[in-house]
């Protein structure tokens, strides 16, 4: 990168100043919390108390946490004010009602018996995969419904109607997609997965006042919660997990040997993009920065084969190889390619992103023989537990979730994303739960507030991982992570550190031009 555009990155970005503020794409203070948290081999969080062990003992914690919400919302006046215009939340949280437009309603998608919610995304094509995280949302909140959780104004159940349609990861096919669920189907909200895919809605979204909300993407576009209320993300933002690459580089780098080339595969697309732009600025700011050589080659997300570029990439005797690509067949591929042109047996650390945390990607089915070429691949794994591997089948969530998706006619194993799409549908569905137990019951103005004002334990993250989020301060619901290793042996990722940083990150004002915070 030249010096040139190197300035301008920086300046276009977040300005640089004091307490804690962003330079350039860089959160002051969430890199200040991932370097004191990392430094050492003391560097995991503790969880406050042990997990529950058994269904029960979870809702019971979560009836818990749903009525504080629901008593700070209610003590603190916060809601839609009489006159209907507005809606207010804590740290400032507002949006004006009535510019949602024309003929808006407050409860479209409600009726007495059903919630509708749309969920476009790939089922066909190479990302087909991610297609299973709705049906993992969709067994979630459909085993709440079964039980009567979403009640009406007179205590009857509603049913959750989860409407999936294919648009191929295609941004282009999106938008049709998009305006056929809030025109036609005239659902209550929505979720969407890929970056380019939510690029293109977000702003008709939040112009017609539609919660879109739990996207399946951790570009931290989605942490605006003034230029873009109703839209957040369900996942780590992208920008952070570049911050703990640069940061736990940063903290090895004398180990080996004071200098590194810091090798990267990154797809060329709007998350490739966000994670680039994000370990050039970190790099930029490094007081190491000197000793730290970044070298990288695009490749489009849906490419068959990843072989040229790796090659290009092993000619250049990296000590650190990123793979900043989709949770697609390229994590699988870079774990071979690197092993077959000799790049492996040379890496100091080799990381895969957070959207390759899963056994389906990594496990020996996947990568051959007896799965040794993959041990001690790392990942900042974004706090998720794996979902599919078999160490993890005593986990009364996952166990529990493994059964509703088999009442459903889905088998666990076959696909990571059943998992990540049931961790943020059981984040849809507690938003619905103390949106309905607000003044006015469940609308779209109290989702949001709901999704807003989240302080919940997601069973599905890691102890010691946060989920929450809070008014037009935080914007963001997961900002902690693991640090994992993969165990060939176990088959499983050994979580080497936990780092927790809820509340660090500040809200992002996207520019799309810069690919920085604005």
């Amino acid at each position: 990168m030249s010096a040139t555009l190197l300035s301008g990155l920086l300046a276009a970005a977040c300005g640089g100043g004091d307490e804690g503020e962003a330079t350039g794409s860089i959160d002051g203070a969430v890199k200040d919390g991932a370097q004191s948290q990392l430094a050492g081999s003391d560097g995991a969080t503790t969880p406050d108390a042990p997990e529950p062990t058994s269904m029960e003992e979870w809702e019971a914690l979560w009836a818990t946490e749903r009525a504080a919400i629901v008593d700070g919302l209610t003590s603190g006046g916060f809601g839609r004010s009489a006159d209907g215009t507005m809606l207010t939340g804590p740290e400032g949280f507002s949006v004006d009602l009535s510019a949602c437009g024309a003929g808006w309603s407050d409860t479209e998608g409600v009726t007495a018996d059903l919630i509708k919610i749309g969920w476009p995304g790939p089922q066909s094509g190479p990302a087909a995969d991610f297609g299973n995280a709705p049906r993992g949302a969709a067994a979630v909140l459909g085993a709440y419904a079964a039980e009567g959780a979403f009640a009406d104004a007179s205590g009857g159940p509603r049913d959750v109607e989860v409407i999936i349609r294919d648009d191929g990861y295609d941004a282009a096919r999106t938008v049709p997609l998009v305006d056929e669920m809030i025109d036609s189907d005239k659902v209550f909200g929505l979720t969407l997965m890929g970056s380019a895919n939510a690029f293109k809605v977000y702003d008709k979204l939040n112009q017609r006042c539609i919660p879109n909300t739990f996207l399946v993407t951790g570009h931290p576009a989605w942490g605006d919660p003034v230029g873009h209320p109703w839209t957040s993300g369900g996942l780590l933002s992208y920008s952070t997990e570049a911050i703990l690459w640069g940061s736990y580089i940063e903290e090895h780098l004398d180990e080996w040997g004071g200098k590194a080339t810091v090798a990267a595969l990154v797809t060329t697309n709007d998350m490739g993009t966000a994670f680039d732009s994000s370990f050039r600025a970190y790099l930029a700011q490094s007081p190491r920065q000197a000793d730290i050589e970044y070298v990288t080659e695009s490749v489009e997300q849906n490419t068959p084969n990843i072989k040229d570029p790796m090659t290009t990439l092993a000619a250049q005797q990296p000590n650190v190889y990123i793979a900043m690509v989709p949770g697609t067949p390229l994590c699988t591929q870079s774990i071979i390619e690197s092993a077959e042109n000799g790049m492996r047996e040379e890496l100091d650390a080799a990381f895969l992103s957070s959207l390759c945390k899963a056994s389906t990607y990594i496990g020996k089915d996947k990568v051959g023989g007896d799965g040794s070429v993959a041990d001690g691949w790392q990942i900042i794994g974004g706090g998720l537990k794996d979902f599919n591997a078999e160490a993890s089948a005593d986990d009364p969530w996952i166990a529990w979730v493994r059964e509703r998706l088999a009442d459903a006619g889905h088998d666990y194993r076959t696909s990571a994303n059943f998992g990540t799409g049931a961790a943020l549908g059981w984040g849809m569905a507690q938003s619905l739960l103390v949106a309905q137990e607000l003044p006015g019951g469940l609308t779209r103005s109290n989702f949001i507030l709901a999704v807003r004002s989240m302080d919940m334990t997601n069973p599905a993250l890691l102890p010691g991982v946060g989920f929450n989020m809070n008014g037009g301060a935080d914007a963001y619901l997961v900002e902690g992570s693991d640090v994992s290793r993969w165990d060939a042996a176990g088959q499983r990722w050994a979580t080497e550190s936990t780092v927790e940083l809820s509340g660090a990150s500040r809200p992002c004002a996207w520019d799309q031009a810069t690919a920085t915070c604005g």
